[in-house]
């Protein structure tokens, strides 16, 4: 099956069953997001949105968190993973808001990287998510599923390489949309140890199915009853 196939079955299943799909991290404004997204690295995002709520209320402003310690912080993050680096990165992360951009989060991805604990990956997600930029996020998830779904070249061996195949193959009015298909097929069907191909949709075209299981028929309509 050529590459081009494979997307636009991907694009026709997502739009037709999860057209408006959305980040499972809880946030009201830019501003918490950002700080939900740095917490995320290496972490899940319902363990986030369980620490997240206290931490919005202490510092409700970058102006809150711009004046706050890294220990004072950590103390609202101790159960999120690498709690140390991380309440150092949103300390950080607060006072370049206030000193360099006006208490408001940058709308590029060229100034989000500027901050702390900002790697391309989480100004992705924020551009994409707040602004609706055509940003392709690239995560655990995604890169794996994209790689087993058959979107990317198997020579692709960085994130960054998988981002610029997918944003390249996908039309730009979706790119923010399949950033949270990828990360939520990943998340629960498509995981890493053992991928759940028996519950899985997407199985008639995917390339890793295909190679791992190829006596048993292709399933549109997901009636596999099991391998």
């Amino acid at each position: 099956m050529r590459k081009k196939e494979r997307y636009k079955l991907l694009i026709d299943y997502f739009t037709n069953n999860f057209p408006e799909p959305e980040t499972e991290l809880a946030y009201t404004n830019p501003y918490e997001l950002i700080l939900a997204v740095v917490l995320s690295a290496q972490c899940t995002d319902k363990r986030v949105n369980m620490v997240t709520p206290a931490l919005f209320e202490a510092y409700p402003t970058p102006e809150a968190l711009a004046a706050a310690a890294p220990e004072e912080i950590f103390e609202y993050i101790r159960s999120i993973s690498y709690p140390n680096n991380k309440a150092k990165h949103l300390a950080g992360l607060g006072r370049m808001l206030v000193e360099q951009f006006n208490s408001e989060v940058p709308s590029t991805v060229e100034e989000l990287v500027k901050l702390p604990g900002v790697g391309r990956k989480t100004a992705n997600v924020i551009v994409s998510v707040i602004w609706n930029q055509p940003a392709m996020a690239v995560d655990t998830h995604v890169f794996r599923v994209s790689k087993r779904l058959g979107l990317v070249d198997k020579k692709a061996k960085t994130p960054l390489e998988v981002e610029r195949e997918l944003v390249s193959n996908l039309p730009e009015e979706l790119i923010a949309k399949a950033h949270h298909w990828l990360i939520l097929h990943g998340r629960y069907i498509c995981i890493a140890r053992r991928p759940k191909c028996e519950e899985c949709p997407l199985t008639h075209f995917c390339a890793f199915f295909q190679k791992n299981f190829p006596n048993i028929p292709d399933d549109p309509e997901n009636k596999l009853g099991g391998i």
